[in-house]
């Protein structure tokens, strides 16, 4: 995330001497302290003006106004213009700021807890299977639109895999794909329900079912986020055995090669 810093003498420059503060010492004592107030306040006023914001916190329009330009730089917020029944005086209308979704993203909450308080519910309510069906819509819903592999060549099944890492990353989840050995890994580098999924492995397991069915073959989960691994990381084999293929055949080279591969991701975390 990119941020913007300010240097103690810029911020003290930007205050206003001798200007109240509705704020406690500690709001505006340091940068990120400063940062927070603003953010606070876009939260519970927005959309506010720099003016009003300085007027709350004791400090000059301008140098708010450079903790906002960094919300804005880092998608965290953003500015509009006001009303003309909104202005006050002549000249332009004064820009408006207020927080986007990503920037209340960043706030804490309370949604793990009304998440695992739903499914408690559920499973109340349903049963273990319940849960398992809700797991699976939801995991199928991450990836709608995305057709099963058509055949199983190196190619396709690597830029399945990227498709499907692309549909995790749109739902919140960073997700890449990462060529090791004989086969390829997607690696969820965030988990947007964690804490739920510590309680409710369905929802793991739901996605890995995902994987498997529109990968056509048996991919392996490595690690994953809510068992305290950096990462989730699914293992798919780029090569897979010919389906006439009997037990007293001798082993084709994909074998060995998913053997190192797993070894080779585990280390990799």
């Amino acid at each position: 995330m990119k941020t913007v810093g300010l240097r103690r003498n810029d911020e003290g420059a930007g205050r206003r001497a001798g200007a109240g503060s509705a704020a406690a010492p500690a709001t505006v004592g340091g940068e990120g302290h400063t940062r927070a107030a603003i953010v606070q306040l876009l939260l519970e006023e927005g959309p506010i003006t720099a003016t009003a914001i300085g007027n709350r916190l004791g400090l000059a329009p301008a140098g708010v106004r450079r903790h906002l330009d960094a919300l804005i730089d880092s998608g965290q917020a953003r500015a509009g213009r006001s009303a003309p029944w909104q202005q006050k005086g002549r000249g332009r209308p004064a820009k408006q700021y207020q927080l986007t979704a990503a920037g209340r993203g960043q706030l804490g909450h309370a949604y793990d807890d009304l998440a695992g308080a739903a499914i408690r519910q559920l499973g109340e309510i349903g049963g273990e299977q319940a849960i398992t069906e809700f797991a699976r819509k939801r995991a199928r819903t991450i990836v709608a639109g995305i057709e099963p592999v058509g055949e199983h060549t190196t190619e396709q099944t690597e830029a399945k895999a990227e498709e499907i890492a692309e549909a995790f990353t749109d739902a919140g989840f960073a997700a890449t794909t990462r060529k090791v050995g004989a086969g390829v890994q997607i690696c969820q580098h965030h988990c947007p329900v964690a804490h739920v999924a510590e309680e409710f492995p369905q929802l793991c397991a739901a996605e890995l079912e995902a994987f498997r069915e529109l990968l056509g073959t048996h991919v392996q989960r490595l690690a994953t986020i809510a068992n305290g691994d950096c990462a989730c990381t699914t293992h798919v084999p780029l090569l897979v055995l010919p389906p006439d293929r009997t037990r007293t055949s001798a082993p084709t080279a994909a074998q060995p090669a998913a053997v190192r591969t797993n070894d080779s991701g585990r280390s990799a975390e």
